[in-house]
């Protein structure tokens, strides 16, 4: 019975030494691996975090992180060893206060505020949802509500259709999504009313159209309808250059038609100076016959 007991005790103590062993193989794997985070998680995480790429930001130091197998120190997996084991308690902090820094250097300056007195990587995590999420939804409200409204006016087509491209990258960016139905919608709705046929017949079409097909469609529509508008133009011109040329040539037969009878206009106002200066006409009477009507050279006496 003693041996069985002797035999087993080696057996557990094989076992303790081994199971530590591993455990310090493993343990020492993560720092190499540690060392490549840090030195690396700038270029993994080129654009500092702000208010407005907190989706992308968590996204990306995530995935670094859990490349690495340091994702559990954000999570809060991690915990703390006891004070009973200093060796591991002083590689846990090691680790974590190295993480804090990586994290720390991928943050801009306006929120580096909210985390610097936080002492784990797990609270940084933390702190920084609390702060940014709320505002992240905010965001996301905001920006579809900019591209509920967003309308073409004075933009050229490629200024249009880069603004809305811009609108849903950002909301990408702050963690949500927006359907492509939903997209050809908001872009026909901004179009003016030159795109009228255009976009009834998107609308109507059976087959659901890609985001890259109509943006080529409607380049080719904007050329239609410039080259549309140059013809219209032309015709235009055209028009009001003839009437122009008939306008003048009736106005100069008019003004013809006046000048043949310059001296009626103007001599009718000396006729009549003329008329009313005169004595009233009398009739003369003969001296032979005594009648009125004629002279004495024509009285037949």
């Amino acid at each position: 019975m003693a041996e069985e007991d002797t035999a087993g005790s080696r057996r557990l103590g094989v076992e303790g030494r081994t199971s530590s062993t591993i455990s310090n193989q493993d343990s020492d794997l993560l720092i190499p691996q540690l060392k490549f985070l840090i030195s690396n998680v700038k270029n993994m995480v080129p654009n500092p975090l702000t208010s407005e790429n907190y989706s992308i930001w968590r996204l990306q130091l995530s995935q670094h992180f859990a490349a690495n197998g340091y994702d559990a120190h954000l999570t809060g997996l991690a915990v703390r060893p006891p004070d009973s084991v200093p060796h591991e308690q002083n590689r846990w902090k090691l680790i974590d206060c190295n993480l804090v820094s990586a994290l720390l250097a991928t943050i801009s300056p306006p929120i580096l505020p909210y985390v610097i007195n936080l002492g784990s990587a797990h609270d940084v995590w933390t702190a920084l949802e609390r702060r940014l999420q709320p505002t992240n939804r905010s965001r996301v409200i905001q920006l579809k509500n900019e591209l509920h409204q967003i309308q073409m006016r004075d933009r050229t087509m490629q200024q249009y259709l880069d603004q809305i491209k811009t609108i849903v990258n950002n909301i990408a960016a702050a963690g949500s999504t927006v359907d492509t139905k939903d997209i050809v919608l908001y872009i026909l709705n901004g179009m003016p009313t030159a795109y009228n046929s255009f976009k009834t017949a998107i609308r109507t079409s059976l087959q659901p159209i890609h985001l890259d097909d109509l943006y080529s469609l409607l380049s080719s529509e904007k050329i239609i309808l410039q080259q549309q508008n140059l013809k219209d133009s032309q015709n235009s011109e055209s028009t009001a250059f003839f009437s122009n040329r008939n306008y003048r040539w009736k106005k100069s037969r008019g003004r013809g038609s006046f000048q043949r009878h310059p001296t009626n206009d103007r001599s009718m106002p000396q006729v009549e100076a003329l008329s009313s200066a005169r004595p009233p006409f009398q009739c003369p009477t003969c001296q032979i016959c005594g009648k009125s009507g004629h002279v004495a050279l024509n009285c037949w006496h």
